[in-house]
C-alpha cells in the first residue's frame, strides 16, 4: 500500500494526483499518440497507423505495468510493447524515432505543466493575503527583532511586506525556470534524430507545438533545466518556510502577537488539550527541512555521461515530484494561515514600546515607506500574472 498518510501530511490530493501512476501513464501515452499523429503528417507512417496508435492509447490496459517497468528498467519498454501488441498490423508505427528517455522526459514535462499551474494558484493567493496584511498594518508599530533580540521600531505591515517580497521573488524565479524546463524531449537513441532523417527537426517542432512544450535540441545529458526547476522549487519552499518560522515565533505564548486561525480539529494536542499548535507552520517548516537534500540530489546528477547517462536522469522524476508535493503542501497550509491570521495589535503595540528607538515617528514613517515600495512591486507582479505561463 502506498504511504498515503505520510504523503497527505506533507501535501495535497491535487498535487499528489499530478504525479501518481495514472498521471504518468497518461502523459506517456499522450507522447506516443501525438508522436504518431505528427509522424503521419510528415509521411513517416500512414494516417491509418496513426489512428490505430491513438486507439491503442485510448484502450491501454495499465494493469501490472509497474512491475513490468521495474523489470525492464524503464516505463517505455513495457508500454511500447503493449501498444505494439494491441495493433499488430501497425506495430512498426509505434514509437518511431523515439527513445525511452524521450518518453520519460516529455512525460515529466507534461506533469510539470499541470503541477506548476496548481502551485501557482495558491502562491497567488498567499501573496495576495500577505499584501492585505501589509496594507492593513502598515502603520501598526512593532518591535523589530534582530538575532532574536529586541531592536528598533518597525511596523507589523513592514514585517508582512518582507514576507510578501520573498514569496513574490520566489514565484517569479519559478516561472523563469519553468519556462526553461518545459521542453519536449525528442532525440532518439543518441539525441541526433538520426532515425527520422531530414524530417526529424520538423517532426520535433510540430510535436512540441501539439504538446504545448518548447522545441529544442535533445537535452538527454544536459540537465541544467531540471536542476534549475528543482532549485526554484526549493527556494519557493524556503520562502514559505521563512514566513512559517516567523509566524511560529510570534505565536509563542510569551509573545502572542499572532495566531493561526482557529479551525475545529486542527492544531490541538493529544496530551495537552489546552494547547494551540501552529500546525500550518509545522507543514511548511517540515518541507523546508526536507527540500535542500532533494535539490542537492538534482545538482549531484548533473555530470551525466556522454550522450545519455546512467542513473542520473532516472533519479530526477521522483525528486521533482516530491519537491512539488512539498511546495504545494507548504503553500496550501500557509495560505490558510495568512488568510485567517489572527493579529493582536494590543500585544504588538505593547511590545513596540521596548524598541530602542528615540525618533519613533521617523522610524515608523520609514517602515511605511518600505510597505509602500513592497506593495508597488507586488502590484507590478500581479499585472504580469497573465504572461507568466503563456499558452
Amino acid at each position: 500500500m502506498a504511504p498515503t498518510i505520510t504523503a497527505r501530511l506533507a501535501s495535497t490530493p491535487e498535487m499528489l494526483a499530478c504525479f501518481d501512476d495514472d498521471a504518468l501513464v497518461r502523459a506517456a501515452l499522450t507522447f506516443e499518440r501525438e508522436l504518431a499523429a505528427v509522424l503521419a503528417e510528415h509521411g513517416v507512417i500512414s494516417a491509418a497507423a496513426a489512428v490505430a496508435v491513438a486507439r491503442a492509447c485510448e484502450g491501454f490496459d495499465a494493469s501490472g505495468l509497474a512491475d513490468a517497468a521495474a523489470h525492464a528498467g524503464t516505463l517505455a519498454i513495457p508500454l511500447v510493447a503493449r501498444l505494439r501488441a494491441a495493433i499488430p498490423d501497425h506495430a512498426a508505427a509505434v514509437h518511431v524515432g523515439a527513445s525511452s528517455q524521450d518518453v520519460a522526459d516529455t512525460a515529466l514535462a507534461l506533469q510539470v505543466v499541470q503541477a506548476t499551474r496548481l502551485l501557482d494558484r495558491d502562491l497567488d493567493g498567499l501573496a495576495d493575503a500577505l499584501a492585505t496584511v501589509a496594507r492593513g498594518h502598515a502603520a501598526t508599530p512593532a518591535l523589530g527583532r534582530t538575532l532574536l533580540q529586541p531592536a528598533e521600531l518597525v511596523s507589523f505591515g513592514m514585517r508582512a511586506a518582507n514576507w510578501l517580497l520573498g514569496i513574490d521573488a520566489a514565484q517569479g524565479r519559478l516561472a523563469r525556470e519553468y519556462r526553461a524546463a518545459c521542453r519536449l524531449e525528442l532525440g532518439g537513441a543518441v539525441g541526433s534524430l538520426f532515425a527520422l532523417g531530414a524530417v526529424g527537426p520538423a517532426v520535433r517542432d510540430a510535436l512540441a507545438e501539439r504538446l504545448g512544450l518548447v522545441a529544442a535540441p535533445a537535452w538527454h545529458s544536459r540537465r541544467d533545466s531540471i536542476a534549475g526547476l528543482g532549485a526554484a522549487l526549493g527556494i519557493v519552499i524556503g520562502a514559505i518556510g521563512k514566513l512559517a518560522r516567523d509566524v511560529s515565533l510570534l505565536m509563542q505564548r510569551e509573545v502572542a502577537e499572532v495566531a493561526e486561525p482557529l479551525i475545529a480539529g486542527r492544531g490541538g494536542s493529544s496530551a495537552m488539550p489546552h494547547k494551540r499548535n501552529p500546525t500550518g507552520c509545522q507543514v511548511a517548516l517540515s518541507a523546508a527541512i526536507r527540500a535542500p537534500g532533494l535539490v542537492s540530489g538534482l545538482l549531484a546528477g548533473m555530470p551525466q555521461e556522454l550522450e545519455r547517462g546512467l542513473g542520473g536522469w532516472q533519479a530526477e522524476a521522483p525528486v521533482i515530484a516530491e519537491l512539488y508535493a512539498l511546495a504545494h503542501g507548504a503553500v496550501h497550509a500557509m495560505r490558510i494561515v495568512a488568510e485567517g491570521l489572527e493579529i493582536d495589535t494590543t500585544a504588538i503595540t505593547a511590545h513596540a514600546s521596548e524598541a530602542a528607538t528615540t525618533e519613533r515617528d521617523a522610524a515608523l514613517a520609514a517602515a511605511m515607506w518600505f510597505v509602500d515600495e513592497a506593495l508597488a512591486m507586488h502590484d507590478a507582479a500581479v499585472a504580469r500574472r497573465a504572461d507568466r505561463y503563456p499558452g
